[in-house]
């Protein structure tokens, strides 16, 4: 029963590493210009976090990580007088 476990375990690891690799690919700002796709990345992101965080694979917790980065704003350049400005 515990081996049956194990293996269970290993393959929602697995199929939690598919899953973010999924929503990464579809969290570049060409695919999320609208609020309604930003909506959905952060609903997306969000769930992948409450099924990651009963994992205790590396992968799982790195990939949440990098999936919370991509809800950050990116930062733009600026420039002022031909001066850049962050």
């Amino acid at each position: 029963m515990m081996h049956n476990l194990g293996t269970i375990d290993v393959a929602l690891d697995e199929m939690l590493v598919n899953l973010a690799a999924i929503v990464l690919r579809l969290s570049t700002p060409e695919l999320t210009r609208t609020p309604e796709a930003r909506r959905a990345l952060a609903q997306s992101v969000h769930q992948y976090g409450v099924c990651a965080a009963r994992s205790s694979d590396p992968r799982v917790h790195e990939l949440k990580a990098q999936l919370e980065g991509t809800l950050k704003p990116s930062l733009r350049v600026v420039a002022s007088h031909g001066v850049k400005v962050s």
